[in-house]
Order: structure tokens, then sequence, then C-alpha cells
């Protein structure tokens, strides 16, 4: 007998308006909407269930989860503990090195050194901007056959630092003539501040899009793809749906500069939902957050030590958060399901919903003048303030929970002594010329007072 066919004929299909009626009879008089509906930040109103004959969906999915990359995040602060490190992480599962080099004086031959060229790929991350150390960055890839990318964002390096590394026009002078004559991706969207700052998510992917569109505008044939950088929070199903729009987004934009290369998508987790008290719910946080970047579709995925905030780089902390990866794609297998989120209705609601309200806002921002006009104007940095703002009330009054920090805190733990690194906002004050965004953590005002009544 072939069941195929016959499994489910003894059931009679039931549509949304049915399901809505069964669940209105069981509220016994409660109101449906304010019981079952909630609203997020985004403004999108969340329903208890989702059918297929409700949905209509105006963007075309094709979104997939894929093979992803784990990412090995190194600060180049001397040369030969950077290759030493480098070596050790591969051996040890690592599948990309990301190299942050502080300054050009960092010599490229002794840092690469007895690093393997295959089946390994390098990010240069560059917090400066220099067409002679691009340039050397390009011949060592060229001469050592070495995949390599250089990651180098002068909007987002405005955006962050309030300056220029040169000017506008020297910025992108050298950043043009850099991306016609490379043979290795340079342009690196940073993407992950707004959602630091307290951008909520549309924002995220508004502001995103139109960073990425000021390049489009700028430099014209990019024949690299483009790597964009994002950062993942909590909200499980809503991060899911953020990447899958985004890269939808990102394809729609593209078509319209005749850009074909898909972008490279790298996924952190948020820094802003951590805690430096109960720190080891930080493991449960970026689990789930990398889950999200995985099924979202991330091309690469760098977790976030537990103790990022509070230590320095450490073999431990490293250690465990490269091995959560491992353990998402060696033990749970997370790359190796196809469109895993293809088919839940929920999933598919929220990317189109995501992506519509992202797509008004960008037009908004490019019929104002585009992304950097408004940057210069102060409305990127005041909507994120406002948005932050929010959230941060949400936190204050118990609407919003951070585990171990405002709900279920255990009062007995000690951290003043174990600060090697400062874990608030730093205020320095100087000339820019435009407002920075801001990144802050929600508890830090809850920290610091926790700090203030240790003995």
């Amino acid at each position: 007998m072939n069941t195929k066919n016959t499994l489910f004929s003894d059931f009679e299909s039931v549509n949304s308006k049915q399901w809505k009626q069964q669940i209105q009879y069981e509220l016994k008089g409660a109101d449906y909407n304010e019981t079952l509906v909630w609203e997020s930040l985004e403004g999108i109103k969340v329903k208890p269930f989702y059918h297929n004959d409700e949905e209509v969906k105006s963007f075309q999915n094709s979104t997939s989860s894929r093979p992803f990359s784990i990412v090995q995040n190194i600060f180049v602060h001397e040369v030969k503990p950077s290759n030493h490190r480098a070596l050790d992480t591969l051996n040890r599962g690592a599948e990309i090195i990301r190299f942050t080099i502080e300054n050009e004086t960092i010599d490229l031959d002794e840092l690469m050194q007895g690093l393997p060229t295959e089946n390994v790929t390098y990010y240069f991350n560059l917090p400066f901007l220099s067409k002679e150390y691009l340039a050397k960055i390009e011949d060592y890839a060229a001469k050592n056959k070495v995949t390599c990318a250089i990651q180098i964002d002068p909007i987002g390096h405005l955006a962050k630092d309030g300056n220029w590394f040169d000017s506008l026009e020297n910025d992108f002078e050298i950043l043009q003539n850099s991306t016609i004559n490379s043979s290795v991706a340079i342009i690196n969207i940073q993407g992950g501040f707004y959602q630091n700052a307290g951008a909520t998510m549309v924002q995220q992917l508004a502001y995103t899009l139109a960073h990425c569109n000021e390049y489009f505008n700028r430099i014209p044939n990019i024949n690299h793809p483009i790597s964009i950088e994002v950062a993942v929070g909590t909200n499980y199903f809503f991060e899911i749906a953020k990447l899958r729009a985004l890269r939808l987004l990102f394809n729609s934009l593209a078509k319209e500069y005749n850009h074909e290369l898909d972008c490279n998508i790298i996924a952190t987790p948020s820094k802003r939902n951590k805690t430096i008290y109960d720190y080891n719910v930080n493991m449960l946080r970026t689990t789930t957050e990398c889950m999200s970047a995985i099924l979202g579709g991330a091309n690469a995925v760098a977790n976030l030590p537990y103790d990022a905030l509070y230590h320095k780089d450490n073999e431990f902390g490293d250690r465990i958060a490269r091995n959560q990866l491992l353990i998402l794609k060696h033990e749970s297998f997370f790359d190796k399901v196809t469109n895993a989120a293809d088919g839940a209705y929920y999933i598919e609601s929220l990317t189109n919903q995501l992506a519509e309200k992202a797509l008004v806002l960008f037009k908004e921002i490019e019929a104002k003048g585009g992304f950097l006009e408004l940057l210069k104007e102060g409305v990127i940095q005041r909507k994120i303030s406002e948005s932050a703002q929010k959230e941060q009330d949400l936190l204050d009054s118990g609407k919003e929970v951070l585990l171990g920090t405002t709900k279920y805190p255990n009062k007995n733990d000690r951290m003043k002594n174990d600060l090697e690194l400062y874990p608030f906002l730093k205020q320095n004050p100087r000339k820019t010329i435009i407002t920075p965004i801001i990144e802050k953590r929600l508890a830090e005002k809850i920290e610091q007072e926790r700090l203030s009544q240790e003995s």
C-alpha cells in the first residue's frame, strides 16, 4: 500500500479562520489580540500561529542555510605570538583567521610565516587606511596564492569614530583605486555596531543597506564580493529572519548596479545583552545567537568569548567560544541541512515584514540625501539613540530580562578584582566632524552600581 498520498487523507484541512475560532473559544472570553498578540520594537505584531492561507509574500525568498566557516579573531599586538596563535587555532578547528592589524608597521611576511595556504581564508581587518599597506597585502596574496580578503570601511569608521581616516575625498580615492586594481575583496560594511548601539532590526537593515549604497554610488564597477558584518542578538527567530532579509535586500540593491555577486555575511554575537555578572550565562546567549546566524545564512561566524567584556584575550575563553561553533557544526550538523528555515510560515512572515519595513526606511534615507548626509545632520545617531532608550526603559521597568543581572542575580558574585578590561562606555572628548554612534550595553548602569557596593 502506498501511504504517500493517503497518510493525511483521513484529516480534513483546517484554515486559519477555523484555528482562530478554536483559540478564541479556548480563551473563554479573553481578548485574542490583547492576550496572544504582542508587538516587537520593530512594530511587528507577532501572532500565536501562522497559516499558509494568510501570508502574501512580496519578496522572493531564496535564502538558505549554507556551510558556514568558523572565524578566529586575532588582534595583532605582537607579530610572533599572533602567528603562533593563528597556527594553534587552525589546528583546533578554526577555518578563517581574522587578523586585526593595528598599524602599518606590522611585518606581513613575519605574521604569515609557516601558516597554511590551502583550505584556509585570511581576513585582514584594518582600522587604518594606507594604499601602501593595501598593496602589500594584495602582493602577498598573489605571490603566495593565499585566499584572503581585506576589511576596510571608511564610512563605518566615520560613523563609529566621528572622523574620516583622512577626508571623504582622499578615503574614497584610495579605496576606489585599490578596488579597481585589487585581486582580493576590499569593501567591508561594519553593520554590527548599529545593533550594539541599540538600533532596532529594521534600522539595522536599512542603515546597513544605505551604508552599502554609498559605496555602490561612489565606486563604479565593484568586481569583488562585499562583506557585511552583523551582530546577532537573542531574539532567536527574529534574528534568523533579519539575516535572511539582509541578503534579500542586498541582492535587490546590487541588481540596480549590475553587481551580480552575493554578499559575504560575517556574524558575531551582540555585546549589547552581555553581562559581567553571572558571566557564564553569556555562553548560553552566544550559543543561540550563533544558531540564529547559521540558520539565517551567515557565511562565517565569529563567536564572542563569554568573558570578552572584562578579560583580555585568553586561551580558555577562545577555546570555549570556538568549541561552541564546532559542536554546532560537527555534532549538531547545523551546516548539513539545506534551507532549514524555509517553509516555516513564522520565519517567512518575519523575513518579509522586516525586509518591507527596512526598504521603506531605506527609501526615506535616500530621498533625504542619503546615509552620509543624514549622518552629518545627526539624524541616524538620534534615531538609534531613541531606539536604544526605549529598550533600556524596558529593561529598567522589568519588561525585558537579563538573567543573572535583572532577574535571579547571584548576590555573592564579586567582579571588582577580576576586571582586566574596562567593560563600560568610555568617554573620550575630542574634536569630530560628526557625532559618533556609541555602542553601549544594557546592563552597564546596574553593573556599575553593584561594583560600587562591593566590599
